[in-house]
Formats: structure tokens, C-alpha cells, sequence
């Protein structure tokens, strides 16, 4: 009998397996027609990436710093803030879910039941499994899609750092504005006026 059961589960599984595209030629349209999930699911390179689920400090963090770019973004009726799970399509294929984003009011016609096209700010706080992927891939991904600032949050060291869009001939690249930690101030360009304390993220 556990035999049996073995070879229909393996069977089932085989067969769901069959309803999606191989590795490597997933297309958006596949992309979209995944259910509903919480989970933060990414399309590249034909390729999707399941995100494991966020610790309790990746939500805390999130939360910290949603609550206070909304405040300032709503107290000067700058645009429109969101978290996490939203699909962002940089460019056609490429689908990523930062952390935080801000789209501003000018560009607000991008943002639909997904955003079509880059955001005015991305946040990403770093977890073990997405180091190399938040400071090589999606920094230079974000910097070609002309994402205006992009920030790291580290919870690690504690560091926050605000990286903002400059040009090159035709390419855009990141430079460092801010490196803050403890009582240091992280600002923004994108955001003008804004400034927290870096503990202010970390410990709220």
C-alpha cells in the first residue's frame, strides 16, 4: 500500500509539473496566470524564483519603514507607496517584487493591478538568501530599467544605504548619497526633505 501511495503521489506530482513551461521559457503571460499567492514569485531569464518566506524581522523592518515613507509621502501629497508582494515589470521578461517602492504622482500611470514599468524609488532589505541578488542583480537591473533610488537595508550591520541614479552617456549607474547607521540620518533625493535616523528603522 505505501508503495502504491508513493507512485500516485509521484505520478500526481509529474502531472502538475507538466501544466507549467520548462525551465528557462516561462513567458509573462505564464507569469500571470499563476494563482494568487502571498509569496513573492520573480520572472527572469525565462526563468521564475520562488522567495522563501520573510523572517519576522525582514516584516518588522518593511513595516517600520513603510509606515514612515507613507507618512511623508502622504503628508506632502507626493504619490503612492506599496509593499510587497506586487509584481513590477521592468522590462518585457523581467518581473521583480522589491521590498517597498514609491511611484510618484507624475508617474501614476504605471501603477495598474501590476506596475508597468520602473518605479521613482525601490527598497530591498537584505535576507541571507538574497545578499547577492539585492547588491549585484537587482542593482544593476534596477539602475537599466531607470529606477531613480534605490536603497539597501541591511539588517546584519544595521546600515542603510541610498543609492541614487546618475548617467553615463546612455547608461544609468548607482551612487552611494547616504551610508547611515545608529543615529545617522538616511535621506533622499527622489524624496526631498525626507530624513530619519537609521536606529529609527531598526529599533521602531
Amino acid at each position: 500500500m505505501a508503495l502504491a501511495n508513493e507512485l500516485i503521489t509521484e505520478d500526481f506530482v509529474t502531472e502538475v509539473a507538466q501544466l507549467w513551461p520548462p525551465r528557462g521559457q516561462w513567458t509573462e503571460s505564464d507569469y500571470f496566470q499563476l494563482p494568487e499567492s502571498n509569496r513573492l514569485i520573480e520572472l527572469s531569464e525565462g526563468e521564475i524564483t520562488i522567495m522563501p518566506p520573510p523572517s519576522d524581522t525582514h516584516q518588522r523592518l518593511v513595516g517600520n519603514l513603510y509606515r514612515l515613507l507613507y507618512a511623508f509621502v502622504a503628508a506632502h501629497q507626493l504619490g503612492i507607496v506599496r509593499f510587497a508582494p506586487l509584481a513590477v515589470r521592468l522590462w518585457p521578461g523581467k518581473i521583480r517584487e522589491p521590498d517597498l517602492l514609491f511611484i510618484s504622482h507624475e508617474h501614476a500611470d504605471r501603477l495598474g493591478e501590476y506596475v508597468h514599468g520602473p518605479p521613482d524609488l525601490a527598497v530591498e532589505v537584505i535576507s541571507p538568501t538574497s545578499r547577492t541578488v539585492d547588491r549585484v542583480t537587482k542593482f544593476g537591473e534596477y539602475a537599466q530599467a531607470g529606477i531613480s533610488e534605490y536603497w539597501l537595508v541591511d539588517p546584519a550591520q544595521e546600515v542603510v544605504e541610498v543609492f541614487v541614479l546618475e548617467q553615463s552617456g546612455y547608461e544609468g549607474y548607482y551612487e552611494l548619497l547616504v551610508k547611515a547607521m545608529g543615529t545617522e540620518m538616511v535621506r533622499s533625493r527622489v524624496l526631498t526633505g525626507f530624513e530619519t535616523t537609521a536606529v529609527s528603522i531598526f529599533r521602531a
